[in-house]
């Protein structure tokens, strides 16, 4: 069954950032903002085994699946690499995600993260084959992968598996030229091959949610009544290919004005293109630490940092020339329990997992001699 692009919601509901309360997932948030998504006309949910320490799952069932008919809603969830030991732990994951969510099916499921140094262990553990048998089951109704590897890889994998039904790709007007991410080259590759696109990190991680006010203002100008996140997500959308575009949504604002985004949507003029150029090439000149806060690196960190608010902290230093309020922040973080960036023991945890191939031992040196 061909992945069916119309039934796919232009604004697809990412369980990696929700709102907490007291460190634990905030129910009753959460439950408010799944209710004012589905009320909106959407229902595409994105979840994994590793978000939230686990619970992301755990909520989707709590928060989607108790409360709504299961024909109202997709639920896609993801196979990690690095849980993956053996064959068998293929179907442990997998079970244990079908107990947690509360399904008996997974509407989409990817191969989380493929990238250069783990796609031997998908092919080694057979994933592929194994996941069209869970398709063939019913137990999947599409299958695809998630990608943040090199140019060369993602061809060869389209190559050698031509009947992957999907590809989710990180995608933002900032990464467009980056050559880690490689963005541009990424989406012209896929949307060549005619393969349906779901977008992650259209803001870059809330990067550009916010801007410096002289930023912001060339924004406003033409849409002063727009936010500044709606400028991101227009310049995906407006992108011929795209499937669905996945926001990370932490607040219930945020949900309210990203579905006022995609409610009338409009693609962007070649007016409006040209501003969110000349504010690329403005960004772009400010040194900046291409931290998306998808959070891998925290779970496994010895020293319990959480290393993408320092470097949050890092990046909001340099992009508005100001000391007092960020270390403030990052003081409070410690205050709070986080270990300090000069806490860093150079382990390489957080190294083997970032998507964005960040040097994270080395920025977390030059954070803790600005901080510390």
């Amino acid at each position: 069954m061909a992945v069916d692009v119309i039934k796919m919601p232009k604004l697809g509901f990412g369980l990696m950032r929700l709102p907490e309360k007291d460190g634990k997932i905030d129910h009753e948030e959460t439950c408010r903002m799944v209710d004012a998504y589905m009320d909106a006309g959407l229902n595409y949910f994105d979840t994994a085994y590793v978000y939230h320490g686990g619970l992301s799952e755990v909520e989707a069932r709590e928060a989607l699946v108790k409360r709504y008919s299961r024909d109202k809603f997709m639920l896609a969830t993801k196979l990690p690499a690095w849980e993956l030991k053996n064959k068998d732990d293929r179907d442990r994951i997998f079970n244990e995600q079908l107990e947690r969510a509360g399904v008996d099916y997974f509407d989409y499921y990817l191969l989380h993260s493929i990238e250069d140094g783990n796609i031997e262990k998908y092919e080694k553990l057979d994933c592929f084959d194994w996941g069209f048998k869970k398709k063939a089951e019913g137990k999947i109704k599409h299958f695809g992968f998630s990608f943040h590897g090199s140019l060369d890889l993602l061809e060869k994998v389209l190559d050698e598996h031509p009947d992957m039904e999907f590809i989710q790709i990180q995608l933002n007007y900032l990464d467009w030229d980056n050559p880690v991410v490689r963005s541009g080259k990424v989406y012209e590759l896929v949307h060549s091959r005619n393969m349906p696109m779901i977008i992650m990190e259209p803001v870059k991680g809330g990067t550009l949610a916010s801007l410096k006010p002289e930023l912001e203002a060339k924004y406003k100008a033409l849409r002063p009544e727009a936010s500044i996140a709606s400028w991101a997500f227009r310049y995906v959308a407006s992108l011929p290919g795209v499937m669905t575009i996945l926001s990370g949504m932490t607040h219930e604002d945020q949900m309210h004005d990203n579905i006022e985004t995609f409610k009338n949507f409009e693609p962007l003029s070649d007016a409006e293109k040209a501003v969110v150029e000349e504010v690329t090439r403005i960004m772009l000149d400010i040194p900046q630490i291409g931290c998306t806060a998808c959070k891998y690196c925290c779970d496994g960190c010895p020293m319990k940092i959480s290393i993408p608010d320092v470097f949050r902290t890092i990046n909001t230093m340099n992009l508005y020339n100001e000391e007092f309020r960020p270390k403030a922040y990052y003081n409070g973080l410690v205050e709070a329990g986080m270990g300090r960036a000069s806490d860093c023991i150079a382990c390489g945890q957080c190294e083997s997992v970032c998507p964005q191939h960040l040097p994270i031992i080395k920025l977390m040196k030059e954070a803790a001699a600005r901080l510390d």
